[in-house]
């Protein structure tokens, strides 16, 4: 195979993307927007702690074209109630993600991360 210009190379390779990092979080949230040109994300939510009474933790991924009109990708991820794990596969993103987060329950605690592979 000849090989192609590195501007190429690096179009064509996976792109790892941290779209939240592991930190604890008390209230519900959102992450800045984050530019992202693939045409498929592979993305892991990955909640390490939780804590409180009755803590729940509901998180997915929005996508915009323009940064400020906000639209929800995909389906969300399944409602968290403790340590767990869970990776999704999204297409047809628009040129900008961010992560929203509601938390219930009474002193409720998560902490937890999303970190994304992106695909040209």
């Amino acid at each position: 195979m000849p090989l192609q210009p590195r501007a190429v190379q690096d179009a064509l390779s996976p792109r790892s993307l941290v779209l939240q990092a592991s930190v604890a979080q008390t209230a519900s949230g959102n992450t800045a927007a984050i530019e992202c040109y693939g045409k498929e994300l592979t993305v892991t939510l990955d909640v390490t702690a939780a804590s409180g009474t009755s803590p729940t933790l509901d998180v997915k991924l929005q996508h915009s074209p323009d940064g400020s009109k906000w639209s929800d990708l995909g389906t969300a991820f399944a409602q968290k109630t403790g340590v767990s794990r869970e990776v999704k596969t999204f297409t047809q993103l628009h040129g900008y993600l961010r992560v929203v987060w509601t938390i219930g329950g009474t002193g409720p605690s998560f902490t937890f991360s999303v970190e994304a592979t992106e695909r040209p």
